[in-house]
């Protein structure tokens, strides 16, 4: 019964995100944004629909038992959650679950965007990798790391070249890696 409370009380923190987003999503367009990748954003929701429903049949028809080594992917889960409110406060209105531009807008380097250019796509890798790992839902975790990885690398890269075509995007980033981290200045 807790695997269920656990994993629900994921989709709703994912449903009030999506609310948050259509908000940021208005009011960027009100300042005259607007969004790029509409063909691939499709993709990113199926794919992280169904990774709830993969999840909760998972658990469902092999119910998950506690190991002591369970306490890792919760641990990594639980501080990227951390990391997730962190990066997402940090760009404020400017956060998204679409790409929405705006142009001539200052790119946002504050918070872990100081030191990685995507730190909320290695969050999200982190989190579709750890969930099922706590559950021992063991095809989900392979199937939607493969799954997410592949949309990712379409998004992350039409991302840039929006970034790129409209602001500030390469004089804020073109010395940071997209996802280990480089402290030097």
């Amino acid at each position: 019964m807790i695997v269920y409370i656990f994993i629900f009380f994921i989709i709703a923190q994912r449903v009030v995100e999506v609310i948050i987003a259509k908000n940021n999503e208005r009011w960027m367009k009100e300042q005259g944004g607007y969004e790029v990748g509409r063909k691939h954003y499709i993709y990113i929701v199926i794919v992280h629909v169904m990774f709830f429903v993969s999840l909760l049949l998972e658990v469902t028809v092999r119910p998950p038992q506690f190991f002591v080594w369970s306490i890792i992917p919760f641990c990594f889960f639980i501080v990227a959650q951390l990391f997730r409110g962190w990066a997402l406060s940090s760009l404020g209105r400017f956060w998204n679950t679409r790409i929405i531009v705006l142009p001539g807008a200052k790119v946002k380097v504050k918070g872990p965007y100081r030191f990685i250019r995507h730190p909320n796509y290695l969050i999200v890798i982190t989190e579709l990798l750890m969930l099922p790992l706590m559950f021992q839902a063991y095809v989900t975790a392979v199937v939607f790391t493969v799954l997410n990885g592949w949309v990712l690398s379409i998004r992350i890269n039409e991302e840039e070249q929006a970034l790129r075509d409209v602001t500030d995007y390469d004089v804020q980033f073109t010395h940071k890696k997209r996802f280990v981290p480089k402290t030097d200045k």
